[in-house]
């Protein structure tokens, strides 16, 4: 099959989501399909080589922005659109965090959730002869909802299938302002209906946001995300040290201030003395902010020397990174669809220690890879870490089963060979309708 993913990039730190569709372009071109992926907005920014590479960006998020905010760049010369997208001037332009906000960003997403009738209308125009100009895929598949807006002029132009994935924008549509948070919802919930297919997660997510998106149950399956295992494997040795590891974007959603606080819990307890923390994942300049008043935090409890703090790691530091941990979490305080940081931790045969919400608890009963503890709770977090620290032989198993469960269940080839499976039975069902 001839498929084309639509990942939005960042421009300026790794994001899971571009990440994800990268490697699974990857192993859908290993499997013998043509797939590539088209970025939007901003350079994708990710810790292995890009499948994208030499192709455009579409929706540059300049031109997005002044056709926004001015009527003079919905219609402005076509060279001008190429200054604006120049990857070097986005990559800039991406590096600004907070350049938009409050009202703006909800209006803005309104608009692209619109499509055609949207102020970037042009923007779908250039998309759509791009597409038709290289020759007609099998399929498009969107990497994330908030792209409906595309779905129906797709389907007109090219009449093919378009799959959408699901994965946080509930958080995201929840965060703007009135008007905006309900506009947005019904317009993504009315778009929605031009998607054949959307593709949860978890099964906790795709319950989630099925009344809130009134989807039909015959339109949402759930496919976990794949990780390409390619260099995970469980450290020889555990580490000499104690150490806890956080991986993911270094900001209060994320649970990173409730690691904080359960590490310095653990350390009063004085029974782990040479205990370590690592914090590493995304860190834009806005974040930097909240990472020093952490960093205050635990200089007045005197455990600043204990904890490292590593921001925008690669592949392979990624790797050296959890092979150096004798447990993982990532706290997260809001509605996680999923938590591809998880099954990268239990790849390296890493136990994992999270709260009993969102999708953990189905994670951790589909793995055996962790154990759960109270949401929101920096004590029972810490009290579970203590429960991994005391029984060594307990923590090496569950991390051993972890393993198994992502060779299994989570790893990229499955992904990819769930999604085309998805996608037959699409293409199928419309030649027995026609």
């Amino acid at each position: 099959m001839k498929i084309i993913l639509i990942t939005p990039g960042t421009g300026s730190y790794y994001c899971g989501v571009c990440m994800r569709d990268n490697a699974l372009a990857k192993e859908l071109i290993r499997q013998g399909h043509d797939a590539v992926m088209l970025p939007m907005y901003l350079p994708l920014t990710l810790d292995e080589s890009s499948v994208s590479a030499g192709l455009p960006i579409f929706y540059g998020g300049i031109n997005v922005y002044l056709q926004q905010k001015f009527a003079f760049f919905r219609n402005a010369p076509r060279w001008l659109d190429g200054l604006l997208n120049h990857p070097a001037l986005l990559r800039f332009v991406g590096k600004k965090s907070g350049m938009t906000g409050g009202a703006e960003i909800g209006e803005l997403t309104h608009s692209m959730l619109m499509g055609e009738e949207g102020k970037q209308a042009r923007e779908l125009e250039k998309l759509l002869e791009w597409l038709v100009e290289h020759g007609r895929p099998d399929t498009i598949w969107l990497s994330t909802a908030l792209l409906v807006g595309l779905g129906r002029s797709i389907q007109e132009t090219l009449g093919i299938p378009v799959i959408c994935s699901l994965q946080g924008e509930d958080s995201f549509l929840d965060g703007l302002d009135e008007p905006w948070r309900s506009r947005c919802w019904e317009a993504l919930a009315q778009r929605s209906r031009d998607i054949h297919r959307f593709i949860a997660p978890s099964r906790y997510f795709a319950d989630l946001m099925s009344p809130r998106m009134r989807l039909p149950a015959t339109q949402l399956q759930v496919i976990p995300n794949g990780l390409d295992l390619d260099g995970f494997e469980p450290a020889a040795e555990p580490p000499a040290t104690p150490t806890i590891g956080y991986l993911a974007r270094m900001i209060e959603g994320k649970g990173l201030g409730l690691m904080i606080d359960a590490f310095i819990l653990l350390k009063k307890t004085g029974r782990h003395p040479t205990a370590r923390l690592r914090c590493a994942g995304a860190m834009t300049s806005g974040d930097e902010i909240y990472v020093e008043k952490l960093k205050q935090k635990l200089t007045k409890a005197g455990c600043l020397e204990d904890v490292e703090f590593l921001p925008n790691v690669s592949k392979d530091e990624k790797i050296a990174f959890f092979n150096s941990l004798t447990i993982f979490s990532v706290p997260a305080t809001y509605s996680e669809a999923f938590g591809l940081y998880l099954v990268e931790a239990m790849a390296a045969g890493v136990p994992v220690v999270q709260p009993r919400s969102a999708a953990f608890p189905e994670m951790i009963e589909a793995t055996g890879g962790g154990l759960l503890c109270l949401p929101g709770s920096a004590k029972s977090l810490f009290e579970h870490w203590e429960i991994l620290l005391a029984d060594p032989a307990r923590a090496r198993e569950i991390g051993r089963r972890g393993r198994a469960a992502i060779e299994a269940e989570y790893s990229m080839p499955a992904m990819a060979r769930r999604f085309v499976a998805q996608t037959l039975e699409i293409i199928d069902a419309q030649k027995v309708a026609t």
